[in-house]
């Protein structure tokens, strides 16, 4: 791999601030100085330093996460609200989210270290199934389910077609379920506008095949390397 991937997986710092650490001569390949971005290196052969001190390659992390209401899905937010990865801190590694869930959403939400299965999850040509549970305002009528599942037209497309289930209704409230590959920004809520039902909550129930089996709100597990591969096989199979 790259180098500056290399630096950026044994947690030292971004991709574009270790791109920047090479360019400033600090990293030494085989005891030699290198300041070439393109250099490529071998973990299992190279010996690669930074300022004197030798680099390991960080152990790679895959969690799920059962992500609470009033967090964001963000290394570090600007105006101080909590992020996901204070529900990690005992996670050494430099971790990251798979993506995102709003502040105010629930849910399965992955973390990792590994940016090509970050990418793989999160491409949309790679048409990962994510299941969620949505409370919306008033008595959802069938005919604007079947918008739904048919695709409705927003600011940025038509959505593709999507798993629709009713769980239940009332004068006051409905909850329903939708199974959508697309990532759209806060497409759920945006969908659910454009057949005139507000979100009241929203829950991410599975990625996948994974669900939130076992995993209390606040708290999560490690990824088995099963499941990990699986995950990338579903994704590859899209190509």
């Amino acid at each position: 791999m790259r180098l500056a991937k290399y630096l950026a997986q044994a947690g030292i710092a971004s991709r574009r601030q270790a791109e920047e650490i090479i360019r400033m001569g600090r990293v030494k390949l085989n005891g030699s100085i290198v300041t070439e971005l393109a250099t490529v290196v071998d973990s299992k052969i190279d010996h690669i330093e930074l300022d004197g001190k030798i680099v390991g390659a960080e152990q790679q992390v895959y969690i799920l996460l059962n992500k609470p209401p009033g967090y964001i899905s963000a290394v570090n937010d600007p105006w101080g609200r909590p992020t996901v990865l204070e529900l990690a801190g005992d996670i050494k590694e430099r971790i990251y989210p798979v993506g995102r869930l709003d502040y105010d959403t629930e849910g399965l939400l992955l973390l990792t270290n590994d940016g090509q299965f970050t990418n793989l999850m999160i491409h949309p040509r790679y048409n990962i199934d994510k299941k969620y549970e949505a409370c919306v305002r008033g008595s959802i009528k069938d005919n604007e389910l079947k918008r739904l599942r048919d695709g409705v037209d927003l600011e940025d497309g038509m959505t593709a077609p999507a798993g629709i289930r009713l769980i239940s209704r009332d004068d006051r409230a409905s909850i329903i379920e939708l199974l959508i590959h697309e990532g759209r920004k806060r497409q759920v809520k945006r969908m659910c506008g454009a057949v005139g039902h507000s979100v009241i909550s929203l829950k991410r129930v599975a990625f996948a095949f994974l669900t939130l089996e076992g995993v209390e709100i606040g708290e999560y597990r490690n990824l088995q390397k099963a499941e990990v591969r699986r995950l990338q096989d579903i994704a590859l199979h899209e190509l």
